[in-house]
Parts: structure tokens; sequence; C-alpha cells
């Protein structure tokens, strides 16, 4: 078994959404002057590589709590789609469905990670993520949303608030965003993506891919 990590490294500075709290990660004790060494760790419940729980944008949605951990163990379906900025992916974009249990879209966008492009990611249309609930799918992406970013690059066309997670949080499916290091992967794999043990709207995942 050989295990790939698909994860951002979680450090002060890194790409959140804009408006969401910073990553901290600070140093509290050395071990010269303490004989031991801790960090101090602050972040929003959507840092990094993390899973969005339906209460994200649904306030009766359930919790992290109240999603079964084996939903966290997923066979997951590649999907490459070669998008650019702010570039709208339809249905008609993603393979024909099978019997996985995540659609993992990967567009190459996680190069960008750290820069200000990054924001201008490829986002899902409404009718993709109606494509995706209608094929029982949970959505993990290689970039920061679903839907469009707010940016000084965005167009009167780009839709406003948040249609394709609604679509998937309102019918109970899983997101997972910010993903990487998906060149490589075969059309199939097992997908292990558990978050911090918290109940709440969402949480960052060490998402790992294993392959036999």
């Amino acid at each position: 078994m050989k295990s790939i990590d698909l994860s951002h490294e979680l450090r002060s500075e890194m790409p959140i959404y804009p408006g969401d709290p910073e990553v901290s990660v600070e140093t509290a004790a050395t071990n010269p002057e303490d004989g031991y060494h801790v960090c101090s760790l602050a972040l929003g419940t959507h840092a990094g590589t993390h899973v969005d729980a339906p209460r994200h944008v649904d306030a009766a949605g359930p919790t992290l709590g109240d999603v079964p951990l084996d939903e966290f163990r997923l066979d997951a379906r590649l999907a490459p789609v070669d998008a650019g900025a702010r570039e709208a992916i339809g249905p008609d974009r993603l393979p024909d469905p099978d019997d996985a249990d995540v659609l993992v879209v990967r567009t190459g966008w996680d190069a960008e990670w750290g820069t200000e492009r990054y924001f201008d990611h490829p986002y899902l249309t409404a009718a993709a993520a109606t494509w995706c609930v209608e094929n029982n799918y949970h959505l993990a992406v290689d970039f920061l949303s679903p839907d469009p970013t707010p940016t000084a690059n965005a167009s009167p066309s780009d839709p406003s608030g948040f249609p394709a997670h609604e679509r998937l949080l309102g019918a109970d499916r899983l997101v997972f965003e910010n993903l990487t290091g998906l060149d490589g992967l075969p059309d199939r794999f097992a997908l292990r993506a558990y978050p911090l043990k918290i109940d709440a709207d969402g949480a960052p995942v060490r998402a790992v891919a294993e392959l036999d």
C-alpha cells in the first residue's frame, strides 16, 4: 500500500478565503529555554486542505459531529479538467458517472498556491454541482472553492453567492477543498480525509490517497 499526501501544510500567512481567520503557527516554548517545545495554533475551520459540512451554508444542516466516520473513507474517481482562471466547469466536462463515493476534480490550480492568482480559480456551475448530487458524489477540488471567489478580476457574469455549495451541502454531500498533488494519480483510488474531531461547520483534514 502506497500513501500519497494530498494536503497543504498548515503554516502562518497561508492562503485563506477572503474574510476568514488568519492562520498562525507560532513558537510558544523552546527546548533551550523551557526544556520542551510547544507551538500555538490559531486558524479558522476552513483553513488549508479541509472539509465543509452542510452546516457551512445551511443553518439547520448537519455539523461534522453528525457525519459518520466512515464517510471520510472514500472510493475516489479522478476527474481531470483543463480549466483556466475564473472558468466555469459544467457537467459536460465531467466524466461518465460510476459507483465512486467522491468526484475529485483535478485542474492543476494547486500550482498557484501562495500566489494572488490562486484566488481566481476555476469553479463549478450550479448544474455541475447538481450533477454530483444526482450521481451520489461528494466533491473534492484542488482549488479554493467550488464557487468563484470575489476578487478584482471578477466578472459580472460570475454567479453570486454560493450556488455550488448550496446544492452540494444542501443535499448532505461533503465538499473537500484545497487538495494538492493530484498529478499522477490513477482514475480510481482510495481517499482518506479525516477532519479534526470538532463538531463544527468544517475542519482541516489530512487528505491521503492510498494506492494498491
